[in-house]
């Protein structure tokens, strides 16, 4: 169990109040754009919290990146997380980081940084299971449906995973892996509430106005089920 500080009790508070649409960069798959130009599109589309994903760029770059993220999230109110990078997110400033299972373990991120959030991705219900007591603030629920982020993937969990691995843990959760906006309905009705993407939305011609469809989906989503389970 965490022992919440103000900063992070506030980080997280935001964190499962206000996030819907979870924006992950990948100017790779931007077609053209940079991610200077997606994270002022997402931002001006109403995302309140936005991942910087770059694995191609160097340390220096990488940390000039967060900079700007940092400045411009802070501006708009967002939530800003790094993905991976424990000692960029730490030198920046962001509000968290993303570890995947290969990252640095969440236990000794926590004792390093007890303001973070701290996402881990969930393959296996029984890393849901022990999300918590490993220090997450969230874990995500992954590989939804194919994805052209990850190469070399052969397994899918599919929406039905949703509800089996919410129920191995209290933690707020994200979902993640191949979601477009059509999915929202299924994925809402299993009890996700916060819908992690890449190329839905650096792929999307008019990327705030993609931005805006998503918010405005997910939340009307959201509040339908609320007021049919009332």
């Amino acid at each position: 169990m965490v022992t919440a500080s103000p900063l992070y009790a506030k980080r997280l508070r935001a964190f499962i109040d206000q996030v819907t649409v979870y924006p992950v960069s990948c100017e790779r798959l931007a077609n053209g754009r940079s991610d200077r130009q997606w994270l002022e599109a997402v931002l001006a589309g109403g995302a309140r919290i936005v991942q910087l994903r770059d694995k191609e760029a160097d340390d220096r770059t990488l940390f000039q990146k967060a900079l700007l993220f940092r400045r411009m999230t802070g501006e708009a109110g967002a939530l800003f997380i790094v993905n991976n990078r424990v000692d960029v997110a730490l030198l920046a400033g962001a509000d968290g980081v993303h570890l995947g299972n290969s990252d640095l373990p969440a236990e000794e991120v926590r004792r390093l940084a007890p303001n973070l959030i701290i996402g881990v991705s969930c393959n296996t219900e029984e890393q849901a299971a022990s999300a918590e007591a490993r220090g997450a603030s969230y874990f995500n629920i992954g590989p939804l449906f194919p994805t052209r982020t990850k190469s070399g993937l052969s397994h899918f969990l599919g929406a039905d995973a949703v509800q089996r691995f919410a129920a191995r843990c209290r933690l707020p959760f994200t979902v993640m892996g191949g979601i477009k906006r059509d999915h929202i309905p299924e994925l809402t009705a299993r009890g996700a509430r916060r819908l992690a993407v890449v190329t839905a939305l650096t792929a999307a011609p008019d990327i705030a106005g993609e931005t805006r469809r998503w918010v405005a989906e997910i939340k009307g989503q959201t509040a339908s089920w609320a007021a049919k389970e009332a």
